[in-house]
């Protein structure tokens, strides 16, 4: 996974933890205590500092290998998960980018299998490793269908 990764998330956390942190700050000190206002501002940024150092985990914990048959993925900080989706199950692959993501240069890879539950996507890879990505399950998934 791109280094970008984790300056997507913590990007996305500073945002979030700035504008909740400011409108509960203003909020507090116009209708209630000054100490109130300080003690959300200290939660703000103790929630930003740990969004900041969760950031680099969760880019290091994303992993993908293309097997002989199936692609396997693996992910999570606190609760590690392995998704095996085998080739002749997938329906639909594409590559995604929000601004942000086009920004920093990476994509997303999400795999549409029937009935999956599976929350099957590949984040945080640079754009032509993305497309590339793609495009191999792409021509795997139709040399494995199972004629459904």
């Amino acid at each position: 996974m791109s280094p970008a990764l984790a300056w997507y998330r913590r990007l996305i956390v500073g945002a979030l933890c700035l504008s909740s942190g400011l409108a509960g700050v203003l909020l507090l000190f116009l209708w209630a205590d000054r100490l109130w206002a300080a003690v959300w501002a200290v939660a703000a940024l103790i929630v930003f500092v740990g969004g900041w150092i969760l950031a680099g985990r969760f880019r290091r914990s994303w992993g993908y290998v293309e097997g002989p048959a199936e692609l396997y993925l693996t992910y999570g900080v606190l609760i590690r998960q392995l998704v095996v989706v085998p080739y002749g199950r997938m329906q639909v692959v594409d590559t995604t980018a929000d601004l942000l993501e086009q920004a920093l240069g990476i994509a997303t890879v999400r795999v549409r299998t029937a009935a999956s539950t599976a929350d099957t996507r590949v984040v945080g890879l640079p754009l032509m490793e993305a497309v590339a990505l793609r495009d191999s399950l792409a021509a795997r998934s139709e040399t494995f269908s199972t004629g459904l």
